[in-house]
């Protein structure tokens, strides 16, 4: 463990150089064999902070119905182990050496020592343990946990590659004969291998595929002149160990690909087959989401879009992270609405509508942009073309006009509402060239007015579904050299965010809509994520980054000192216990055949959930209060 791999790392940054030297000095170093356990949950605590010199650790929690879930991984120069240094209570979860892993371990009086001169380091450890909407939020989903039958229709989404992988990879030189490989693979009863180069690095694979067609089958080939480099596939599909199965799914069909290795920075650690995943899959939720790139109708995407309730409802009985299943969500709709676009885009094709000449780009806004939808988004989107003449423009409308108008009716046909705001293609104010979006951008900061504050947040948490990843970036390199021309604008999104407050009352009590169809209750999302979300936008803004999920922005922003480590964890656990009520808010609307919704009678929760709420509400109201101090003394 060298100096800088502590100097570079939270919160061991803070300390000077002869602090992390003792620290250095009083570490031991061990080496934990694959597969082998460095300790289990409730064991008692060993002593130390383990520090990752070489290896992968994978941090794992045991559900009810013993069901074992991996919630982290743990890499070089990462640690784990640190909670119950200071609380000295049993670990909350396990760790398991993925590879041979070698850690230091730094004594848990070394730690302690250093933390009497800097409470910083104490505080570190224990800002989860003592953030009172994570203890809050813990218990209400261990609460909320169904049987270990529910939990295993779930578990094969949150498997990750590691879990499932063969471990070690067979594998030939280049220069290995088509006679050695065909050989290998009889020997071992093995459908491929992979090839590498004199780093041990994967540069190719070789399936039975490549020995029937570019060995057998041609008169002219030699099985013992042909090498493996020359008939192997080069430049092959990888991915890395923490991969969960259900994206590997959907990206060994997308591409066609039956095996694939698995690559730790650049090392091959391990190789997964279809069959592999196959043998692992739920027999509802992976068929789901493999079934999305075979489906050639409007009608069974509609289908598949309804089984997403199914799949909510099984992952949120596990007890893990809500934002997760929240991405997993978004990941399947976002690949519905691709698919209903590229059945569009065919429709338009076979009608005659020339393709068009430009280059383009579709892009999703709102909370698809965010990556955090839920079961029943809306729709928010819009077309970005290059810079083109008039004429061209024009011409290319021709396809684009009847495009939009399908596309717009495709999405509501499978279960996507119509945007309210009339956020959608088949309006022309979410069409256009780069410079016209400049305008409209320049526009909105410009003259900052409560709809054109609006409508740039939506559009501020856009990414490209479909078409030109270069024209997406452009764009948002637009909205970074707008913003900072005019950075007041941020103090306006600012104001019109500190318009609204959430519901809570000085008594603490619950303030509900007193009239309308929601009288009686309050929205979980008007009256409190969508506070969080719009803070850390605009935060994010004036930082300049790219990220649009929330929680990833707040990580971002954290990184960069924006906020503290304990504010931010705070912050984190009231967007995760929020969303948690709202998504089983809808699951429980839609069980009763009504409409999703993210409104609901606080006053029914046990009280419990109640004082989580408010618990909830109230981070969301510091939040606000620092935002508005922050962006009050910048700009006024």
């Amino acid at each position: 463990m060298s100096i800088q791999q502590l100097k570079e790392s939270a919160p061991f940054n803070i300390l000077p150089a002869e602090i992390l030297q003792q620290l250095r000095d009083a570490a031991l170093e061990t080496t934990f064999p694959a597969d082998s356990y460095v300790f289990q949950q409730n064991d008692t605590p060993t002593g130390y902070l383990y520090v990752i010199r070489e290896g992968m650790v994978e941090i794992t929690a045991t559900v009810p119905g013993g069901q074992e879930m991996v919630v982290d991984y743990r890499k070089e120069g990462n640690f784990f182990g640190g909670t119950p240094i200071f609380t000295e209570e049993p670990y909350t979860g396990a760790a398991r050496a993925v590879t041979e892993t070698r850690c230091f371990q730094i004594p848990r009086d070394s730690l302690t020592q250093v933390a009497i001169d800097y409470p910083q380091i104490r505080q570190f450890f224990t800002s989860i343990i003592l953030s009172r909407v994570r203890s809050l939020y813990a218990d209400i989903v261990k609460d909320n946990t169904s049987n270990a039958l529910t939990q295993m229709e779930a578990y094969p989404f949150k498997k990750r590659l590691s879990e499932i992988m063969q471990s070690p990879v067979t594998t030939c030189p280049l220069d290995a004969s088509a006679r050695q490989v065909a050989c290998c693979m009889t020997s071992k009863k093995i459908s491929s291998l992979v090839v590498i180069d004199d780093k041990g690095r994967p540069i190719g694979i070789i399936g039975e595929r490549d020995l029937v067609t570019k060995v057998l089958a041609p008169d002219t080939a030699d099985a013992d002149l042909a090498t493996a480099k020359e008939i192997m596939t080069a430049h092959c599909h990888v991915m890395p160990p923490a991969t969960y199965m259900y994206e590997a799914l959907t990206y060994m069909t997308a591409h066609q690909v039956k095996h694939l290795p698995i690559v730790d920075e650049g090392e091959l650690v391990g190789i997964v087959t279809m069959h592999d995943l196959m043998r692992f899959r739920s027999q509802k939720a992976m068929m789901m989401v493999g079934s999305i790139r075979d489906e050639n109708s409007l009608a069974g995407l509609a289908r598949i879009k309804n089984q997403i309730l199914t799949i909510a409802r099984t992952l949120l009985t596990e007890t893990h992270s809500t934002p997760e299943v929240m991405e997993i969500l978004s990941y399947i709709h976002q690949n519905i609405i691709k698919k209903a676009y590229a059945i569009c885009y065919q429709q338009m094709l076979e009608e005659g509508y020339p393709p068009p000449e430009i280059k383009y780009a579709f892009l999703l806004m709102g909370s698809g942009g965010r990556r955090e939808m839920l079961l029943n988004p809306d729709q928010d989107h819009g077309f970005l073309f290059e810079n083109v003449s008039d004429e061209k423009l024009a011409a290319a409308e021709a396809f684009f006009v009847p495009f939009a108008e399908k596309l717009v009716t495709a999405f509501q046909t499978i279960g996507y509402p119509l945007c309210n705001g009339r956020v959608m293609v088949n309006n022309p104010a979410w069409r256009g060239r780069l410079k016209d979006w400049q305008q409209r951008i320049h526009d909105w900061i410009n003259d900052p007015e409560p709809q054109k504050v609006r409508y740039s947040s939506i559009f501020f948490d856009f990414v490209r579904l479909e078409g030109d990843v270069d024209l997406a970036d452009q764009l948002q390199q637009i909205v970074f050299a707008e913003v900072r021309q005019f950075k007041r604008f941020l103090y306006h999104m600012m104001t019109l965010d500190q318009s609204y407050r959430v519901p809570i009352g000085l008594l603490g009590r619950f303030l509900l809509e007193k009239e309308g169809e929601h009288k009686g209750e309050l929205s979980l999302k008007q009256g409190g994520s969508i506070y969080i979300v719009d803070c850390i936008r605009i935060f994010s803004l004036e930082q300049e980054l790219s990220e649009t999920s929330t929680l990833k922005r707040l990580a971002a922003l954290t990184q960069n000192s924006v906020f503290e480590i304990e504010t931010a964890e705070h912050i984190k656990a009231a967007f995760e216990a929020l969303t948690f009520l709202r998504l089983r808010n809808e699951i429980a609307l839609l069980e009763t055949k009504q409409t999703p919704s993210h409104y609901l009678d606080p006053n029914q929760l046990p009280k419990g959930e109640q004082e989580l709420l408010k618990e909830s509400f109230n981070a969301v109201s510091k939040l606000q209060d620092a935002t508005k101090r922050h962006f009050t003394k910048s700009f006024v």
